[in-house]
């Protein structure tokens, strides 16, 4: 009576750890065919879910930024708009300031001077960075 009870198809108590080591690889659960191709199959589906949730996530996150991008653009203009008109009080301030003590002609020439240097200091900057740039995305050293 106790040969029935016994399943001659599952292995003893001490050898069961290493027929499951055998016949399945880890983290699959017991009594299931996990043959390379059905792990295969698996791992490019996951692959697939996550490329298509990532382009979705990209997509929503793109739109939501193209919305808000006209307001920022505009906000933007505005903002140079009014930065303009403080350096011009700020050249006219510096000239009606400086007249007084060098000459309206001094001032002139010391706030041109003045504005000259600090832009051709800015466009040297401005060069030498776009050229630093330019040497990374094309792999030169120059």
């Amino acid at each position: 009576m106790t040969a029935i009870l016994e399943d001659t198809d599952t292995p003893s108590a001490e050898n069961a750890h290493d027929h499951d080591a055998t016949t399945q690889p880890p983290g699959t659960p017991p009594g299931t065919d996990a043959s390379l191709s059905s792990i295969l199959g698996a791992l490019l589906q996951n692959g697939q879910t996550l490329f298509e949730a990532e382009t979705g996530y990209l997509k929503a996150m793109l739109g939501f930024a193209f919305k808000r991008l006209p307001f920022i653009v505009a906000l933007v203009i505005l903002g140079l708009f009014f930065l303009f008109f403080l350096l011009m009080a700020i050249v006219v301030g510096l000239l009606l300031a400086l007249a007084p003590m060098i000459g309206p002609w001094g001032a002139l020439a010391l706030v041109s001077v003045t504005l000259a240097i600090l832009t051709g200091a800015s466009l040297f900057a401005a060069f030498k960075r776009a050229r630093r740039m330019i040497g990374v995305l094309t792999g030169s050293k120059s």
